[in-house]
């Protein structure tokens, strides 16, 4: 999808309501990755790594407890962040991509939040990793499919990358098109262009070797990519981006995605971060992450924009397997924690996430909501702000979170929360109230059973039987007794409300 094509769509958006569509905050969009519920201290204070600038977030603004990204990886979260559609809905909408990936998820006519903002008068920013998959071509013009440093060989860096965020409603981008450390591709993408293409293989014998360091595949690397300073380098770029609209356009508002590096294994803290916390590498990338948020939050105090500015912090999903293994034997940190799974599971510890918003004047300070929330909800939520009017054809499994935000209105506004795990649309779980419905056994991410590290941690089945998996989080938080046989008449329920959403394709009902 073209640029113009993304605008004329956008411009689609309607607006109304005038009381919130005078307001039009700026908006910083912070995500973190693979951030556990239990790495950060507002959530968890028997963390070993002290978040200062990140509970400060929580002090300023609303800390919700019941948040969960839309899946428990990387790139359908990712997707549905953007459009507020569940990824399961689209092709390979369970895919994760890595080195080159794409193409893009996101389909041409697609309406995403950026777009969405665009059009409603924002300047559009993305700095970090985009991982919703992209186009890349090879010298003959055509589309370089697979991965791997084959693929990445093929590649003619002169040529335009399309389907990255450009394609969706951004202005500008500066990052890297899948985890900025780990995959094949060690370059910065600008825009829509390399402008310094891989120039080498990376040599691994001159990085960290510790337990978080496994994740860093043996791809190609540019001259100007600094392994242990990525997210310095997308800090520098999103204070540019800040500094440089206020100064040219400040009565126009902006949207700043900062997707972050950290802190998706390899830990590769900075220098300066490294041995400056007891909980070891992983611990000193966490304490780094802190850091960049308070930094962001400085540059908006220095520009005289915080008090117009939305924040909102969360994560993409739960904590990587191998940080939860080693943190909870070696330094007596578990970023899970209190729930059971890490990323990748449909178990609470798989997508149970922090999420904050800051927004001073509109959301009170120091308040705690237990509003059931997904990632997915804060373009239906934003449209709201803005006082834009959403198209029957977009923002599909979006609701519009504002009275909780605004501690207007204490009732459930989901009827019910919709995940999906690693298997996609072969791993759904639906949430109504205390129940929570898994539609597939096991997991749904994780083989507990043949990985050496999870083994521990594999708890007793009380319903071997069951094709399927139903809890009282109420009653049983950690998901330690499946009910399945024990209440058949809400698994009927649930699987009959599960059929229902994926048979419509949609979770918010369409306007009449």
């Amino acid at each position: 999808m073209t640029r113009a094509t993304s605008l004329l769509l956008a411009v689609s958006v309607l607006l109304c309501g005038p009381s919130l569509a005078a307001e039009k905050p700026n908006i910083l969009l912070i995500l973190a990755d693979d951030l556990g519920y239990g790495d950060v201290r507002c959530y968890n204070d028997r963390s070993k790594v002290a978040t200062p600038n990140i509970d400060r977030l929580a002090r300023d603004g609303m800390r919700f407890t019941d948040a969960h990204s839309p899946a428990t990886v990387c790139t359908p979260t990712r997707y549905s962040l953007m459009t507020g559609q569940m990824a399961f809905r689209v092709p390979n909408g369970g895919r994760v991509f890595d080195g080159i990936g794409g193409p893009s998820l996101i389909a041409p006519g697609r309406l995403t939040l950026p777009a969405m903002l665009r059009a409603n008068g924002y300047a559009t920013a993305c700095v970090g990793k985009w991982h919703v998959g992209l186009t890349f071509f090879d010298r003959a013009g055509q589309p370089v499919r697979g991965n791997g440093v084959e693929a990445v060989q093929r590649v003619d860096f002169s040529r335009r990358i399309e389907g990255g965020p450009m394609d969706h409603g951004f202005d500008r981008f500066f990052g890297t098109a899948c985890c900025p450390t780990t995959d094949w591709l060690y370059a910065f993408i600008e825009n829509d262009r390399v402008p310094v293409p891989p120039a080498g293989p990376l040599d691994k014998s001159r990085l960290p070797n510790h337990p978080y360091a496994n994740d860093c595949r043996a791809g190609l690397i540019a001259t100007n990519f600094p392994m242990e300073e990525v997210d310095l380098v997308f800090l520098n770029k999103s204070r540019e981006f800040l500094e440089q609209h206020v100064r040219q356009s400040p009565g126009r508002p902006f949207f700043l995605f900062h997707s972050a590096q950290a802190v998706h294994l390899p830990s590769f803290a900075a220098p300066q971060f490294q041995g400056k916390t007891s909980a070891g590498p992983h611990g000193d990338f966490i304490h780094q992450l802190d850091w960049v948020v308070g930094e962001l939050m400085t540059t908006l105090e220095k520009l005289g924009v915080a008090d117009n500015t939305l924040v909102i912090f969360t994560s993409d999903n739960g904590p990587e397997t191998t940080s939860v293994v080693h943190m909870r034997a070696d330094h007596g940190h578990d970023g899970a924690r209190p729930w059971r799974g890490v990323k990748r599971d449909s178990w609470e510890g798989g997508h149970r996430v922090p999420f904050l918003v800051r927004w001073p004047g509109r959301v009170k300070p120091g308040t705690t909501s237990a509003q059931l929330t997904s990632l997915t909800d804060v373009m239906a939520t934003v449209a709201a702000i803005i006082g834009a009017r959403l198209p029957d054809n977009a923002a599909e499994d979006s609701f519009n979170l504002l009275p909780a935000w605004r501690s207007e209105d204490k009732a459930p506004i989901r009827p019910y929360l919709l995940m999906q795990a690693f298997g996609g649309a072969r791993t759904l779980s639906i949430r109504r109230g205390p129940w929570k419905y898994l539609d597939h056994t096991g997991s749904g991410g994780n083989r507990y059973e043949s990985s050496p590290g999870l083994k521990s941690f594999i708890l007793p089945d009380t319903a071997p039987d069951a094709p399927g998996q139903l809890y009282n989080l109420e009653a049983d938080p950690g998901e330690t007794k499946n009910l399945f046989f024990e209440r058949p008449e809400i698994v009927k329920e649930l699987q009959t409300l599960l059929a229902a959403a994926k048979a419509s394709e949609r979770a918010h009902p369409a306007k009449p």
